[in-house]
């Protein structure tokens, strides 16, 4: 498969032209990618109004992913969240309400979308137990949730994978949305490589109509580029408008380097990258079978997502990280209850010698409860109206009864514990207190 973006930055970097155009470093300088970090020159396209190279790339990332069409996105998928749900607001049903059917661990970037485009989410609640990062929903579930609402939802929104791994039914869930005449969004953040897995589990051949990925998650993509995808089954509008709002939601200055690691992955894809996939995976679940062997509690779910259960073996996520550290592994993510590993097809051999050598010799003690989100607070504002809000820092210890301002949330996993303008429980403070949070933005005047 061809690569435009790069094969044009090449040859431009290789001619050595006068640069007076932005950026200011001329092409030169101590990091070593600044001959391929170019703006909009000539014959480069632009993002926002592709008519070249970039254009010629997107298709090719649209074939291999089966779409009617994948956007490029260098802002990452809180770009490509934003614009989802803006698609959804421009295309809702007649008599849909300004509503968002979300599950409950969405990221936080729903929630700035939600007050950018002021919008009301409206929770779906894990259906039984479930650590913090998890949200379990079922079909059936969803049924009876869109079956009682007085006014349709203008779409309903999901996390799948989740943090910690978790995958949803995408596609009885999507069966239920489009039953219900109401469009399914997917946050597959995490997931992008589920496309080339066989069969596919990706959210666009299980049903979405729209879904973002984070390319840079999973996939051989620097950081910040993501995609926006649109299913060939989706309203036609969405393709048309897709890349306005885009634009809305994102630089007019984007990274060319980041658009080059793009169009470079559409070649890596199209070349062998599903055989290597499956032996990284088959790998994995190698070492999870000898992990479980000796009794490390080893989290189910997605394929490329290695996460312990610390609650179940008596010992924090934090403990579990500082092991891995002494073996020479960085986690992704650790909080009280869990450490999450998250693999690639890019990884080495030692990276599952040297976890497998971390537990060598571990003993899980009595386990405790996983701490989980706490039940929504009182909603007295919009998210916009709390966002926008002059507002002021609390301590965590003084915040319970004030309406939450900034989505109170760490990064990762960037799930809000205390939900913009609601108001915050004694439970989420308490939780917030146990991560390590000091201090939180609560409403000082609503506007």
């Amino acid at each position: 498969m061809n690569t435009p973006i790069c094969d044009f930055v090449g040859s431009y970097a290789a001619a050595h032209p006068a640069r007076l155009h932005m950026p200011g470093h001329k092409g030169r300088g101590s990091l070593g990618c600044e001959a391929l970090d170019i703006t909009e020159v000539t014959g480069a396209d632009d993002l926002s109004h592709p008519e070249g190279i970039i254009l010629e790339s997107e298709n090719n990332a649209s074939t291999l992913f089966g779409t009617r069409h994948t956007f490029y996105s260098a802002g990452g998928s809180s770009q490509c969240v934003k614009a989802m749900l803006h698609l959804a607001l421009l295309h809702r049903a007649p008599g849909a309400a300004r509503t968002v059917l979300a599950g409950r661990n969405a990221h936080k970037a729903f929630l700035h979308a939600c007050a950018l485009l002021d919008l009301e989410p409206q929770w779906l609640l894990p259906e039984g137990k479930s650590p913090m990062c998890a949200c379990p929903l079922s079909p059936a579930g969803l049924d009876r949730v869109l079956a009682e609402q007085p006014a349709p939802p203008l779409a309903v929104y999901v996390t799948s994978p989740d943090y910690l791994g978790g995958m949803l039914d995408i596609a009885g869930l999507a069966e239920v949305c489009h039953r219900h005449g109401v469009p399914l969004l997917v946050d597959n953040a995490h997931g992008a490589y589920l496309r080339f897995l066989s069969p596919s589990r990706h959210p666009i051949d299980l049903g979405a109509d729209l879904c973002c990925d984070s390319a840079h998650k999973t996939l051989p993509v620097l950081t910040g580029g993501a995609y926006l995808h649109v299913s060939p089954t989706a309203l036609a509008p969405y393709e048309h408008e897709a890349r306005q709002a885009m634009a809305l939601f994102g630089s007019s200055s984007p990274s060319y380097l980041i658009l080059q690691s793009l169009d470079a992955c559409n070649r890596r894809l199209a070349d062998g990258y599903s055989a290597q996939l499956e032996l990284t995976v088959r790998r994995l679940d190698e070492l999870k079978a000898k992990l479980v062997a000796q009794e490390v509690p080893v989290r189910a779910g997605e394929p490329l997502k290695l996460v312990v259960d610390g609650w179940a073996a008596g010992i924090s996520g934090y403990e579990l990280a500082d092991l891995l550290r002494r073996n020479g592994v960085e986690p992704e993510y650790a909080d009280p209850d869990e450490v999450v590993l998250m693999y690639s097809a890019d990884v080495l051999k030692s990276d599952f010698q040297r976890v497998e050598a971390a537990f060598s010799g571990f003993r899980p003690s009595v386990g405790r409860t996983p701490a989980a989100l706490p039940a929504p607070g009182e909603r007295v504002l919009s998210p916009r109206a709390a966002m926008l809000s002059p507002w002021e820092e609390v301590l965590v210890r003084e915040a319970a009864g004030r309406i939450c301002a900034g989505a109170a949330v760490s990064c990762p996993p960037a799930i809000p514990i205390a939900v913009s303008g609601e108001r915050i429980t004694a439970e989420a403070a308490d939780l917030m207190a146990e991560l390590g949070f000091e201090a939180v933005s609560v409403v000082r005047e609503a506007i």
